[in-house]
């Protein structure tokens, strides 16, 4: 896949409005907020608390925040690459009202140039939040995937994410997690026939735990509902 493709992260934000509007269009969208509040009143996350993922062959990675479900941050300017570090400007999206729960969300960033997955990364997030996280190398590198494909990552010792693809208002939910074999079935929620997406093509990010039904070893997802096109396994890159 185009390094190209992937600066549509941009639309990530759940709550994006583009021209043009789709009714149910494929994946499902979080749950409607219950009690909102600005998004101006949506406070950076705590230094410290900031998980990342390999996704896309190591070719970039998820950065995982706390705060609104329904306000997911977004990648301000190029993020810069020195010295084996990598800094991530993050702002808030700027659409309200905004749910006043506090979730992890994640956020598809596009690395630079000249980071070598095989040598481990330092992230360093500014912004709408605030703190670093450590990702180990990746014991092999992996094969660049077909454009378009679904990928996942170990985001910490429980929760995966997962990149799909489709449109960006409409970010597929989990329904359910169960054990299939040596793999880790995940089954996202069909969207509901009225729903309303915008009709763009750009990844998404779903969190999913999976702590409760994968093995200690290498973990390989099979993905199946939402309208997500995944007709094989996908392997989970990273260390728990």
């Amino acid at each position: 896949m185009s390094r190209h493709r992937l600066t549509l992260i941009g639309l990530l934000g759940a709550g994006l409005l583009a021209t043009g509007a789709l009714t149910g269009c494929a994946s499902g969208a979080a749950s409607s907020p219950s009690s909102p509040a600005s998004a101006d009143a949506v406070s950076p996350a705590p230094a410290g608390e900031i998980e990342a993922a390999w996704v896309d062959a190591g070719r970039a990675v998820a950065v995982i925040t706390s705060g609104s479900s329904s306000c997911i941050p977004t990648v301000n300017g190029e993020p810069e690459y020195t010295d084996g570090a990598v800094t991530v400007d993050l702002v808030e999206p700027s659409q309200e009202p905004c749910t006043r729960d506090m979730a992890p969300r994640a956020t598809l960033v596009t690395l630079p140039a000249g980071v070598d997955p095989g040598a481990g990364l330092t992230l360093r997030v500014t912004g709408a939040a605030e703190g670093e996280a450590v990702l180990a190398a990746l014991d092999e590198a992996p094969a660049a995937s077909e454009e378009f494909a679904p990928s996942a990552g170990w985001a910490g010792s429980s929760l995966v994410a997962i990149v799909t693809y489709g449109s960006s208002s409409c970010v597929p939910t989990v329904e359910s997690v169960s054990a299939d074999g040596d793999r880790v079935a995940v089954r996202f929620a069909e969207p509901p026939a009225d729903q309303v997406c915008t009709m763009d093509f750009a990844p998404r990010v779903t969190l999913a735990d999976v702590g409760a039904v994968a093995g200690d070893g290498a973990v390989s997802l099979v993905l199946s509902g939402g309208n997500v096109q995944a007709p094989d396994p996908i392997s989970v890159l990273g260390t728990r």
